[in-house]
């Protein structure tokens, strides 16, 4: 099958390759055959004609709660520590009820897929079976990556906090139940420093190197947070050696946020291979600042974006790549610094997310594909005619409604 329209990829940061009128010719599982500049001369195969809809990459957001999407663009004028308490933890000790779990879970994987997000890195709850209806309703909507049940036997509250022995055995029992999933894999969650002691972090370091399995967690987001974690760990100079000396600090672990992450742990990050997931709209929404990313990318660190929902307010990934341009202007006109190109932030929430899950940049040949066909005519006033100015404009105009179709892992899902 030919799957026609007009392609934009991202094959590097900063440079697009586009096709008017391409066509990726699909083989039967749904893998990439060939890219091809047009339908070729007297073609018997089938046909999917897109028009001039724009055919981009699937979108992949590499951070976000799955328990805060109930209350999506609430308590947005609180600080992290106070929001967490205020909103975040409340809401999510809601989710020791599996139903109520899977009755959000099910809107949740549906809004992504309509949105074109087939690829993540999601935290659950610290409950076991609420992350595993997760998982179940993550991968019946055809969306692939990781899933974590949360760990946290400390500061969480009368009633969203584990003992650390419970933590362990549940993340034991949750590991166990993972084996049938296809295409949602289990990732260990720490929540940050301050909600896990010694022994659990221990434990999933050890479970990380027996197992082989990624890590994620959060890194320097807030100022009164890298405090307190320099309180809890005064043997640790800097944030990001609290999970360096549990063995969690590693090639593909992914740390979301690092606002203040300094010169010193940035060079930690990209000597260890270890990711930053750049989440700018909830980096805005609770006042934590504007994260470096051009020190980062410059300086070797691999980034990817992410919704941080609900800190985020914007699950839509175009509307988190909009925001990661403007807060890389804000940065610009306090230090100077380059801001990021439409190119370069579109790549980094599609072929960086694609790198992260074992994948090559744009439409790879032998990769099944992942791909967003995108209606840009309700909003093309004044249609430009150069495709890196329509991708320009669809990041900050389209939306969900916009979207015409979205194929995952080689099939269509929308």
């Amino acid at each position: 099958m030919l799957l026609k329209g007009n392609l934009i990829a991202a094959p590097e940061p900063g440079r697009l390759t586009c096709l008017p009128g391409g066509c990726l010719r699909l083989t039967e599982d749904g893998a990439v055959d060939a890219v091809l500049p047009a339908v070729p001369e007297g073609c018997a195969e089938p046909v999917e004609d897109w028009g001039d809809c724009l055919i981009l990459q699937g979108f992949c957001d590499l951070h976000l709660h799955g328990p805060q999407y109930p209350m999506v663009g609430m308590g947005m004028d609180l600080p992290l520590l106070d929001w967490l308490s205020a909103y975040a933890f409340p809401m999510e000790a809601r989710f020791a009820d599996v139903a109520y779990a899977r009755e959000v879970y099910r809107r949740l994987a549906a809004e992504l897929i309509a949105g074109g997000t087939t690829r993540v890195a999601m935290f659950s709850s610290l409950h076991t079976d609420a992350t595993l209806a997760l998982m179940e309703e993550l991968e019946r909507a055809g969306i692939s990556g990781f899933v974590g049940k949360v760990n946290m036997d400390r500061n969480g509250g009368e009633d969203l906090q584990e003992t650390a022995e419970s933590s362990q055995s549940e993340t034991v029992r949750w590991l166990e139940a993972c084996g049938d999933f296809r295409r949602i894999r289990p990732i260990l969650t720490p929540r940050f420093t301050p909600s896990c002691s010694d022994a659990v972090m221990a434990f999933l370091g050890r479970l990380a190197r027996e197992r082989q399995l990624p890590v994620q967690s959060h890194l320097s987001e807030n100022r009164a947070e890298i405090d307190w974690v320099r309180r809890l760990h005064p043997d640790c100079g800097r944030y990001w050696e609290t999970y360096e000396k549990f063995g969690l600090w590693k090639p593909g672990t992914l740390m979301a946020h690092c606002v203040h992450s300094d010169e010193a742990e940035r060079a930690a990050m990209a000597a260890h291979g270890v990711w930053a997931v750049h989440c700018p709209d909830s980096n805005g929404n609770i006042c934590s600042g504007t994260a470096p990313v051009r020190k980062l990318l410059d300086e070797g660190v691999s980034v990817a974006l992410g919704s941080d929902i609900a800190g985020g307010a914007q699950l839509y990934m175009p509307q988190v790549m909009a925001a990661a341009i403007r807060a890389s202007k804000v940065r610009s006109m306090a230090d100077g610094s380059r801001p990021l190109t439409a190119a370069e932030a579109y790549y980094l929430g599609t072929s960086a997310g694609q790198r992260y899950f074992g994948g090559q940049p744009g439409f790879p040949v032998g990769e099944k594909l992942h791909a967003v066909v995108l209606d840009d005519g309700a909003f093309a006033v004044a249609p430009p005619r150069r495709l890196e100015e329509r991708l320009e404009r669809a990041l900050y105009r389209s939306g969900p409604a916009d979207i015409r179709a979205v194929y995952a892992a080689g099939r269509r899902v929308r």
